[in-house]
């Protein structure tokens, strides 16, 4: 056995430093627990196609009731799918997750070797085949890139399965760069998913949440046109592209997720399993032609606080959509509201609205006279609220059954256009008109 005297005084910190690292390595590499996918004759280079060497390892792990399987820094080619067994954690070199802007370097036929990159290039041209790695009970991916070398970054991209799956229970996805997979996360039929620390350009479809019946976490989760902006492909994904989107989920969590350059920021649907309802708090989406759309929402409420959503590209800028079938409780707290978009919002549906305490800059880009916030339909909140511009400010439609507007600072006149027929109550707005 080797021993060390670590309090020799020929030893300087940064030989301390060393020597502790290589114990804690050797302690690791000698533990039952851990399997190595070199071992398993997996190469790295690239070219090999290692996914029979990366599923040898990983059923090993299972077999032997859990493990943490090792990918050390290398470029591994996938022409299949992976499925990580129960308790078993697929780990490559990154503690933290990595940025890109693009992972080839200029001049290089290869990908850079700055950590453990993952190939991937089955199914390509179709959605419905498997996802490439699928997550099971307890089981983790962590430190690792995911990136399709077939796509084209100045093209349409080719559509491709689902980069993750997560099945079972606690499955979680720690630490990965999704760089530019077609979809991202399949986040459904689990529970207690756990998806922290993750960034890239999924390019249609970013996070998918359903059929969730035990609360899910989303956490530091930073979706960026890191690997291409270039025009048609950019202008593919602001067309089509949707960054998280919400099915069933009974009680989800989301905090401090971002989004750029989508069709859809955030968007809330009703699938087979039903609706949404859930806590987001410090969310953002900027540059998409909708931050945020509620197609549905549970009535159980989807509660966003300290959110900020920008919308000023696109056919109809517009940061927040309630569609028609909405009879959930939507409700935005300290959130901020700017770029130059058409309008805040547009709400329909027979629903509740609410914006407490959040601030409204741009609207009415073209100067038409639209108010801010139009609403259709349901019930109305605006309270505490501030309109930086001295423009409409709410239109309260026929079919619109409550409203409440007020204590809102508004620049210059109040102009609030009531249309129904219901119960509104309008006071004590503080505009530059009123009188002291």
């Amino acid at each position: 056995m080797l021993e060390i005297n670590m309090k020799s005084p020929a030893h300087s910190p940064i030989t301390h430093f060393f020597i502790s690292l290589m114990l804690v390595a050797r302690s690791f590499a000698a533990s039952p627990d851990f399997y190595s996918v070199t071992d398993f004759n997996a190469k790295g280079d690239g070219k090999t196609d290692d996914t029979a060497a990366f599923q040898k390892a990983m059923d090993a792990a299972g077999k032997a009731g859990g493990g943490v399987v090792y990918a050390p820094r290398g470029n591994y080619f996938f022409a299949g799918h992976l499925n990580v067994p129960a308790a078993v954690t697929l780990k490559g070199v990154w503690e933290s997750v990595p940025a890109h802007n693009g992972i080839r370097d200029a001049g290089l036929p290869e990908p850079t070797d700055d950590g453990t990159t993952f190939l991937v290039t089955e199914s390509a041209g179709r959605e419905d085949g498997p996802a490439f790695l699928t997550l099971n009970h307890n089981s983790t991916l962590k430190g690792v890139v995911i990136y399709y070398p077939d796509q084209n970054p100045a093209e349409e991209p080719k559509p491709y399965p689902y980069a993750i799956a997560m099945r079972g229970k606690n499955p979680a996805v720690l630490a990965v760069e999704l760089l530019n997979p077609y979809n991202g996360i399949d986040a459904s039929r689990n529970e207690r998913h756990l998806i922290r620390d993750v960034q890239g350009q999924p390019l249609r479809r970013g996070i998918f949440v359903d059929h969730i019946y035990d609360i899910g976490r989303i956490e530091n989760v930073h979706f960026n046109p890191w690997w291409s902006m270039k025009p048609k492909l950019f202008e593919w994904q602001q067309n089509n592209g949707e960054a998280f989107i919400f099915g069933k989920s009974d009680w989800q969590y989301v905090f401090n997720t971002f989004c750029f350059g989508y069709n859809i920021g955030y968007k809330f649907i009703k699938t087979k399993s039903g609706d949404c309802n859930g806590n987001f708090l410090g969310i953002g989406a900027d540059d998409c032609f909708t931050a945020l759309e509620v197609k549905q929402g549970s009535n159980l409420g989807l509660l966003i606080s300290n959110g900020e959503f920008v919308s000023f590209r696109g056919p109809d800028p517009t940061m927040i959509r309630v569609g028609t079938n909405n009879v959930g409780s939507v409700r935005f707290v300290n959130c901020s509201f700017w770029g130059q978009c058409h309008q805040i919002a547009k709400i329909a549906g027979k629903g509740t609205v609410g914006f407490s305490d959040c601030t409204f800059v741009h609207w009415d880009s073209k100067k038409e006279g639209r108010h801010a916030i139009q609403a259709g339909g349901g019930n109305l909140i605006v309270r505490g609220c501030e309109f930086q511009e001295n423009k409409p400010q709410v239109e309260i439609g026929p079919a619109v059954r409550r409203a409440v507007v007020t204590e809102n600072l508004i620049q210059g006149k109040l102009r609030v256009a009531n249309h129904s027929s219901g119960v509104v109550i309008m006071k004590d707005n503080a505009s530059d008109d009123a009188k002291p």
